[in-house]
């Protein structure tokens, strides 16, 4: 485990490199020109040209990528060409209201998931297995953005029973009203991923059922509610371990998409707006940051996985 752990934390800093590259460079293919952008259209070549000496566009893509990375690592990620004021602070604030929401959005997704998966595989093959299956599968199948316009529909157009936006702070609103309006966004997101993680633990939950050890609970005549509790979830969290790894980083790439349309005020949405703005400083500032909770959660992720399956842990595993 403390071979694999340092393998890993060694390739950190070379991928978070590579992550800077291509976050700066795709930042430069952008369409339009930056300072014009910020001046607007009816700003003079000359104008338009002193800025760009101001802000250091005019300076070799080198230059601009070491000054930008050298700023970024010593804690100064720049100031928004838009917003007016640093960066740093406004995309910690943000990157706060968005784990909040995949934080919530994870803490329902486990139950449901773990719940429909051992049903379904202990009616395995059943019409209950089926429509489970079949119904979990198509959500998965469905983008984010049109379960979430579906649930808009419904929940607030039609019945008026949910809040359309997610126009909240956390920790500066009351815990209930922020969970009452992250709501809607927090399950189409739950919505998407079920499937996936349901799936891997019908097949640990089906496994385990025929197994010789739970056909000698039940000889010995142990209740199926205690099977299910001691043998059953026991044995199917270890391969739901790994999927919910996959799906937490899924919540941090479709939670953008969730948070430009129920308008929440994340980190997703402030990437989007940079984007569309071509404020250089938030935007690669924010692809970088999240890129790298990207990579921690990929690593978080296998580190638990192997925790928690002795027969990789102890086999030696890479």
């Amino acid at each position: 485990m403390t071979r694999f752990l340092l393998r890993r934390l060694a390739a950190v800093p070379l991928t978070l490199l590579a992550v800077s590259v291509l976050v700066f460079l795709a930042t430069q293919v952008l369409p339009g020109d930056v300072a014009r952008t910020i001046l607007g259209r009816e700003a003079t070549d000359g104008s338009v040209r002193a800025l760009d000496h101001e802000l250091g566009l005019d300076r070799p893509l080198v230059a601009q990528y070491g000054s930008w990375l050298g700023h970024f690592a010593t804690g100064d990620w720049g100031t928004s060409y838009t917003l007016h004021v640093p960066v740093r602070g406004l995309l910690l604030e943000r990157l706060g209201h968005s784990l909040f929401l995949a934080a919530f959005a994870f803490a329902l997704l486990v139950p449901v998931a773990l719940a429909l998966g051992v049903i379904a595989g202990l009616y395995h093959g059943r019409a209950l297995d089926r429509a489970i299956t079949s119904t979990t599968l198509a959500l998965g199948a469905t983008p984010e953005f049109v379960t979430g316009i579906v649930l808009l529909v419904v929940f607030s157009v039609e019945l008026r029973w949910l809040p359309a936006s997610a126009q909240t702070r956390p920790g500066a609103d009351g815990l209930g009203q922020t969970l009452w309006h992250l709501l809607l966004p927090a399950v189409s997101l739950v919505l998407v991923c079920t499937g996936y993680v349901a799936r891997h633990v019908r097949a640990g939950t089906v496994a385990v059922v025929e197994g010789p050890y739970v056909r000698a609970a039940r000889l010995r005549g142990t209740g199926e509610a205690r099977i299910v509790l001691r043998h059953v979830l026991r044995n199917a969290t270890v391969p739901a371990t790994s999927a919910l790894g996959v799906q937490l980083q899924y919540l941090l790439g479709g939670i953008v998409v969730v948070e430009l349309l129920f308008n929440y005020p994340g980190a997703g949405a402030l990437l989007l707006q940079s984007a569309q703005d071509k404020d250089l400083p938030t935007l690669q500032a924010s692809a970088l940051v999240l890129g790298a909770l990207y990579m921690l959660v990929v690593l978080l992720g296998d580190l638990l996985h192997r925790l928690l399956d002795p027969r990789i842990r102890l086999g030696g595993i890479a």
